[in-house]
């Protein structure tokens, strides 16, 4: 491997990681803390951060199209910088409009930016091994997932929640000249040249639109953002119902990161040999046993099973879906239909944390909700497969 992909690899998995700060599970480290401040019950709050996740998963629409037409670098750091700004603002917010306007930036510049900009730009850089780029820079997610919520559930007893989130600013503000030196000056090149074989099997996103093969992996795709997303966002409730330790739940995210880790290497490798449309209605299944294994029980290890779980469909979407995307419409416009997947699933995990808080708030036990979830996930696994019978889905 030549310097330069090595380069390329680390941007990817730190702008991954980086993206933690706008992420569900981080967020939802200092929920507690900022529902009893504002003086908001789980539904309220959950409505809030639900309308500023859905505001910027519209947007993705356009600003994950971007990335088509500008440079990896220049992107990257207009979403460091916004989600920078961000923390800042949540930190010093006190007003509850300032607290939207945080999550917005949040979720836009972490789930939404910088995610893409690590997945898609490794989908786009790396041709032959497309499935194992995409996998090494994803395990930034992983890495953050395991690192940051035991340190962060500490940081927060010890300085105050509003400090942690001033210290992410900092952190994200130190990477970005590490940033800028691994991507290099990276010139404002298209992914593929224009008449080639690429941009003839290359889709629009209106023709994206137009495809039924594109309704059929919808379910798919934002099934694990509702549910996980949700599931986290309300993880003190759900430890409280169960009985868990919050402190136990937040050690499970390292269960969590370490089978994403090996999900996501498997799937690298199984997409670089079989494809990802073969792989896309299996990746749901470990998420549907885990909340089927939430819903029947409530000892501590029940927190530990479901978060391996899920962290296995988690792991396995970032590769398989990205590289179905690639697989199935083309390189040369893949930032804007990636974008458009991203925006679904944005949405989809900007309504889950209301749904579930309302649900909550009418009295619906958590087994209910993960019994639903797993009903869920295995009638999308069904309507994902009927991709592997349609003779035009085939590997790019």
């Amino acid at each position: 491997m030549r310097a330069r992909e090595i380069s390329l690899l680390a941007a990817g998995f730190l702008l991954a990681f980086g993206s933690s700060f706008g992420q569900t599970f981080f967020i939802a480290l200092s929920g507690g803390e900022i529902r009893a401040e504002f003086n908001l019950s789980h539904g309220a709050f959950g409505s809030l951060y639900s309308a500023a996740t859905l505001a910027s998963g519209v947007l993705m629409l356009w600003v994950g199209a971007a990335l088509d037409r500008v440079s990896l670098r220049s992107y990257a750091a207009c979403a460091i910088a916004l989600l920078a700004a961000a923390c800042v603002l949540l930190a010093t917010s006190d007003r509850t409009w300032l607290l939207v306007l945080a999550l917005f930036g949040l979720r836009l510049g972490g789930q939404g930016m910088m995610s893409h900009a690590s997945i898609t730009g490794m989908a786009r850089a790396f041709m032959r091994h497309r499935g194992k780029a995409i996998a090494l820079a994803a395990l930034g997610h992983p890495a953050g997932e395991a690192l940051l919520p035991v340190l962060t559930v500490s940081a927060i007893a010890a300085f105050g929640w509003r400090n942690v989130w001033l210290g992410a600013a900092a952190v994200l503000v130190l990477a970005l000249p590490l940033l800028f030196r691994l991507l290099g000056r990276e010139a404002d090149t298209p992914p593929a040249a224009s008449g080639s074989h690429a941009e003839a099997r290359s889709f629009s996103r209106a023709a994206v639109l137009r495809d039924v093969r594109f309704y059929l992996i919808v379910p798919a795709l934002i099934g694990p953002s509702f549910i996980v997303t949700g599931l986290f966002f309300h993880q003190v409730h759900l430890t409280e119902a169960k009985g868990w330790e919050l402190s136990w739940f937040a050690a499970c995210f390292a269960a969590y990161a370490a089978a994403s880790t090996g999900a996501v290497m498997l799937a690298g490798t199984l997409v670089d040999r079989l494809g990802a449309i073969r792989l896309m209605p299996g990746h749901l299944l470990p998420l549907a046993a885990g909340c089927a294994i939430l819903a029947l029980g409530s000892h501590d290890l029940v927190a530990l099973a479901f978060m391996s779980l899920a962290g296995m469909t988690s792991g396995a979407a970032v590769t398989v879906v990205t590289a179905m995307w690639a697989e199935v419409y083309g390189l040369v416009r893949l930032a804007a239909i990636r974008a458009l997947g991203t925006s679904l699933s944005v949405v989809a995990s900007a309504v889950g944390p209301a749904v579930m808080g309302w649900l909550i708030d009418d009295g619906v036990s958590m087994e209910a909700i993960a019994s639903g979830a797993m009903a869920y996930l295995l009638a999308a696994s069904v309507s994902v497969a009927a991709l592997l019978r349609d003779p035009a889905s085939t590997r790019a």
